[in-house]
């Protein structure tokens, strides 16, 4: 058997509910939903490590990233997927537009045949002028000021149409490299598109589909914060409608990718894989982003940030030639993507991988499969540490220790460390993870616990970092 073609799609802080297949009803996504229908659909797929640059070390490793580091660059020690695809005779090429993954010598273009990296997004350093620019809402409401935002500005200046947009340009690109490389078979394309991250600007006749007529301050780069103390809910429902305006323009540019793979007869050789890293509040838990930062006295704090499903679930979709669609059940994330990766290639998994292939459930195989999932912050930093300063140019010290989630399929334990507040939800009473039923329930929260401590233990996490959370206090 010929090894398979395979084309992984990364969309950045997409959220699972956008679409159709996983209840969403209000955003267009008619593509990925076409999609859908000949694929693999993994019902309980979750971030692991978060968020960007963590999540995709779990996936270039097949390993767990959050037990012993935080956003880093690509640990040099680490034998990488890219590198084992190349060894075994695959033309691998990289197209992204994703700034952090080779910013400041983060390297995860290491192992690929060659990349490409579209400039411009968010803090990307690329463009200088112009000088003064115009900023579209009031900064008090802008995360981190004017500087990433002012920077963007300059970077997209001189877009005239949709082919300008990163999605655009990103699968352009794309579709340009299969034209000319289609025949260099077997290739992995691994595509990694920003939006629908913030800033949400897309063009205007996507923000219309949900919010025309609108004419108060379009907020397209929100601080992470409770939304209520600086947003007006006409604001709130404009953000809404300017990222599900994003997730359709994605849709739209993955519509077309999937157009030319059919137009070059590649459909019939060739695994597809859609995904995201984790999703973002937009209103929910009465918050607006993906974290709790906050300005005071010049220091930018990292506030405790629970991370409820609406970020911690993601989409995955495979289309494997010859499969039937089919949808499964699995606790799943990126840490099995590497492994699954290898076994579709026809190459050996490296003992050390601590992710599981998904070959076997999708062959209908029945195995023994994990029960929970863990979507978790770094457990590396003590309260007073700051985080890096290479994910947007600014040091934030961590207040308290961050917390980690374990989903459990009716249960979900938001913890930290002995001592730290408790949270736990009975999700299939409670799916928006509302009511903290922990004092109720501490047999269930110390039984998550014990899974959770495991995991770490598995995963050779040092003692100065298990020390902390080897007891929870219910």
């Amino acid at each position: 058997m010929k090894p398979l073609n395979i084309v992984l799609f990364i969309s950045d802080t997409f959220r699972r509910d956008n679409l159709t297949i996983h209840g969403g009803r209000e955003v267009h996504t008619p593509y990925l939903d076409r999609f859908a229908q000949s694929a693999q659909v993994f019902e309980r797929a979750y971030c692991g490590s978060f968020p960007t640059v963590p999540s995709r070390t779990d996936l270039f490793t097949g390993k767990w990233t959050f037990p012993h580091r935080d956003w880093s660059p690509l640990p040099r020690e680490e034998t990488v997927l890219a590198q084992l695809l190349s060894e075994a005779g695959y033309t691998t090429m990289m197209i992204i537009d994703t700034p952090h993954l080779l910013n400041y010598g983060y390297h995860f273009d290491r192992g690929f045949t060659a990349f490409e990296w579209i400039r411009g997004q968010e803090n990307d350093r690329w463009r200088t002028d112009p000088v003064e620019v115009e900023y579209p809402f009031n900064l008090n409401k802008c995360r981190l000021g004017q500087r990433t935002l002012r920077q963007y500005l300059r970077n997209v200046a001189n877009r005239q149409s949709e082919e300008d947009y990163f999605p655009a340009r990103t699968v352009n690109a794309a579709m340009r490299w299969l034209e000319h490389n289609a025949r260099q078979k077997p290739f992995f394309l691994y595509l990694d598109l920003f939006d629908p991250h913030e800033p949400w600007d897309p063009p205007r006749h996507y923000t219309d589909l949900y919010d025309p007529g609108y004419e108060g301050e379009e907020v397209t780069y929100p601080q992470y914060w409770y939304w209520r103390d600086f947003l007006t809910e006409a604001e709130l429902n404009h953000c809404r409608a300017l990222y599900r305006g994003e997730v359709t323009m994605v849709d739209y540019w993955f519509g077309r990718l999937m157009a030319r793979l059919e137009s070059l007869n590649l459909l019939d050789d060739t695994v597809v894989i859609f995904t995201a890293d984790h999703g973002f509040y937009i209103g929910e838990h009465g918050i607006i982003g993906k974290a709790l930062f906050e300005e005071r006295e010049g220091r930018h704090i990292f506030h405790r940030s629970p991370i409820y499903d609406e970020v911690a679930r993601i989409p995955l979709l495979m289309y494997i030639p010859g499969v039937k669609p089919a949808t499964h059940d699995a606790f799943t994330g990126f840490v099995d993507l590497m492994p699954t990766l290898l076994e579709l290639a026809g190459v050996e998994i490296p003992a050390e991988v601590q992710g599981k292939s998904l070959v076997p459930l999708m062959r209908g195989e029945r195995m023994e499969w994990r029960d929970f999932f863990v979507t978790s912050w770094a457990i590396v930093h003590q309260p007073g540490e700051t985080v890096s300063r290479a994910v947007d140019g600014t040091e934030r010290v961590v207040l308290s220790p961050r917390p980690s989630t374990v989903h459990e399929r009716d249960w979900t334990l938001i913890y930290s460390v002995a001592g730290d507040e408790v949270e736990l939800y009975h999700t299939a009473t409670d799916p928006g993870q509302t009511r903290n039923v922990a004092r109720e329930h501490p047999d269930v929260a110390r039984r998550l616990h014990a899974k959770f401590l495991k995991l770490l233990e598995e995963c050779g996490t040092r003692e100065e970092y298990l020390q902390p959370r080897r007891e929870i206090r219910v």
